[in-house]
């Protein structure tokens, strides 16, 4: 009897595939398949974020210690585009010391900081109030008095939510490795809020685990009047801008995604 499938191959599947299948059929995201895509990150707002736009990456969190002094950058705007890229190249640098075989294709990082006011220039509307001395990082509150603190300096005001977001790819020339970055910029506007309304908010304990002591996406919209920009900047990675440099790099660098 003849064997039919005695000459049969064997059908396997990719070992990786970052994108998903409702994802957008876009010249970038089809040559990410079967590509090795890492999220230098284990923020879960991040992750959910890209796979919103269809994009599943490893999760790898950086080692990288973020103890970058502010006071060395002449732009305070270049500080969350440089840790965010010490963070992806420790990650890219760490997994191909660890697996040369399987080296990553492309590892992404972000660091999201808010930044106390705006800078003249960023908004077509004029603040008779704007300080124009310099930005002050705002971390995240390490006790709810100073939540509270933060958050009656910021009431009625604005403040600027700020993205860096770095890329590492694999290339053939020394390092081995290409790095390349974009910021995004988003103004947020607080609404006048009571005290009672602060205070509640505190007390929830949302803000603590947020640079500026607020989460837009949570209860801490209801603070927030209207932003100017990227909603998902402000939630931690603007996506719109990232897919949109994806494709800049695919039309820019002849070795990106090509090895």
């Amino acid at each position: 009897m003849m064997n039919l499938f005695g000459n049969s191959k064997k059908i396997t599947l990719p070992e990786h595939n970052c994108v998903l299948p409702h994802a957008l059929r876009l010249s970038s995201l089809n040559k990410l398949t079967e590509k090795r895509v890492i999220l230098a990150s284990n923020s879960p707002r991040r992750k959910d974020i890209l796979q919103t736009f269809g994009l599943s990456p490893e999760i790898v969190p950086s080692t990288f210690d973020e103890t970058l002094p502010v006071s060395s950058f002449g732009d305070v705007h270049e500080y969350p585009v440089a840790t965010a890229t010490h963070k992806a190249v420790e990650v890219y640098e760490r997994l191909v010391q660890a697996d040369p075989e399987d080296a990553p294709d492309l590892v992404i990082a972000a660091d999201t900081v808010v930044l106390s006011h705006p800078m003249p220039g960023l908004s077509s509307l004029a603040f008779a109030d704007a300080s124009t001395g310099p930005q002050d990082v705002l971390e995240k509150p390490g006790t709810k008095e100073d939540n509270l603190r933060m958050l009656l300096d910021l009431n009625g005001g604005v403040c600027e939510v700020v993205t860096g977001v770095t890329v590492v790819f694999p290339v053939l020339e020394a390092p081995g490795y290409k790095i390349k970055s974009i910021e995004e910029r988003t103004l947020v506007h607080f609404a006048e809020n009571s005290r009672e309304v602060l205070e509640a908010y505190v007390d929830s304990g949302e803000g603590l685990d947020r640079a500026g002591g607020f989460a837009i996406q949570g209860v801490g919209g209801m603070l927030i009047r209207k932003i100017d920009g990227d909603y998902q900047n402000v939630v931690g990675f603007p996506a719109a801008s990232f897919f949109k440099f994806l494709d800049l790099l695919l039309e820019e660098e002849t070795d990106f995604l090509a090895i």
